[in-house]
């Protein structure tokens, strides 16, 4: 019979653990609590959350209960784990508008209204709350400055000669007391994390152990990263955004169906909840038959962030415009207007405003090399002049290569 470790560590979401031994054993004889800390630096996540949102999903449908921590707080400070400068500081208006965008992702993929149902908590609510002489006199001596400076996060900053603000050094200790006051509060026992969070969850788990002589847990996914070695969530075209008002359902799906065949298999485990076995018998396609899988990867994703019905459009869309040389209804669009054509407007301009190149010279040097289209028409005429004519019903499809499609609109 399956347990939460043991999917798990089947479908690839460990990479490290304390005591792995202890926490199986934990989440099989009792249904407990686990957390995970956002911050609210944007209005959305990108995918390279969404392993952690992911864990979080399994857990629930395990019987435990996940906690989400936005952190109101902590995001006023800024973690530097994993970044090489400090974070750019945030007003209170600000994190509150990135608060309320960020709820929406998790009514996707977590129930709200069952009997291990999600909890959304802030951690703004403590923290505001703390007097920091006290703070540091009750909790800070138990922290280590020895042992601090060599965790990863602080030792990269520190040994690139670049600035570590005392402000920063504190995030590691409030993020142990956001541990120690959802064990206190909630019986939370398990912390999950990215691996670059391991140092700041150990010194929670200490932290605990240290205060209240009880063993909680800590857990962390791999850092993922492309087989080309680019890091998940990142394209050229900038961060795959999970919210739909920031990334249509169509460029969303078509980011999967994308994948590079290397990675077929590890997405397929990570980011649907199609068994084993049916990913195991898609894992022996090769040649083009490996798109069927990745088609797969795209409609099972992309019906887990977006819904069903958002899925089914993106895969119609993208028939449309890769298949048939047709305009598919979810391309992403941009509009221009009459005057804009009968002003002159090279196609080398179009490309960079509708978001298809990031520079004239980009634009420029696709049209060159063959790789700019106007309805499926490659253009190579650098000098090529957007007309009224180049319209159907008022709408022009504007390719750049194979995969990236705008449906411009008159």
């Amino acid at each position: 019979m399956p347990n939460l470790i043991n999917t798990l560590q089947s479908r690839e979401f460990i990479y490290q653990s304390t005591n792995l031994e202890q926490l199986e054993k934990k989440v099989s004889d009792n249904k407990i609590k686990a957390y995970i800390g956002f911050d609210c630096t944007a209005k959305s996540l990108h995918v390279g959350s969404l392993i952690q949102i992911m864990m979080l999903r399994w857990l629930q449908k395990f019987g435990h209960q996940p906690i989400i921590l936005l952190g109101g707080g902590t995001t006023k400070i800024g973690d530097p784990s994993g970044k090489d400068a400090a974070r750019k500081m945030l007003g209170d208006n600000d994190i509150e508008e990135n608060k309320k965008s960020l709820k929406k992702i998790f009514n996707q993929f977590l129930n709200f209204d069952s009997k291990n149902k999600a909890i959304i908590l802030d951690n703004d609510e403590w923290l505001s709350e703390l007097k920091y002489i006290e703070f540091l006199r009750d909790f800070g001596k138990h922290f280590s400055i020895n042992r601090m400076i060599n965790f990863e996060s602080v030792k990269m900053r520190l040994d690139r000669e670049q600035s570590l603000s005392f402000l920063e050094f504190n995030y590691m200790l409030l993020q142990a007391f956001d541990f120690y006051h959802l064990y206190k509060d909630q019986e939370c026992v398990l912390q999950i994390g990215g691996s670059d969070q391991w140092g700041n969850i150990i010194n929670g788990v200490e932290l605990i152990r240290k205060k209240l002589g009880k063993e909680v847990f800590g857990l962390t996914s791999p850092l993922l990263t492309t087989s080309s070695g680019t890091k998940m969530g990142k394209t050229e075209s900038g961060a795959i955004w999970l919210n739909d008002d920031m990334l249509s359902s169509y460029e969303y799906w078509q980011f999967w169906r994308n994948t590079e065949d290397a990675d077929v298999v590890k997405f397929l485990k990570l980011f649907t909840e199609l068994p084993l076995d049916e990913i195991n018998e898609l894992s022996k396609l090769t040649g083009k038959e490996i798109n069927n899988a990745k088609i797969i990867l795209a409609d099972e994703a992309t019906k887990l962030c977006h819904g069903i019905e958002a899925s089914i459009n993106a895969k119609s869309t993208a028939q449309k415009t890769f298949e048939d040389n047709s305009v598919g209804d979810n391309l992403p669009k941009f509009k221009i207007t009459l005057n804009e054509i009968n002003d002159d407007l090279p196609l080398f301009k179009l490309l960079v405003l509708s978001g298809l190149c990031e520079s004239n010279g980009a634009a420029r040097k696709l049209i060159q090399g063959s790789g700019a289209r106007v309805n499926n028409n490659v253009i190579n005429d650098i000098n090529y002049m957007i007309q009224q004519n180049d319209f159907h019903d008022n709408k022009l499809k504007l390719s750049a290569g194979k995969k990236k499609h705008v449906l411009v609109q008159l």
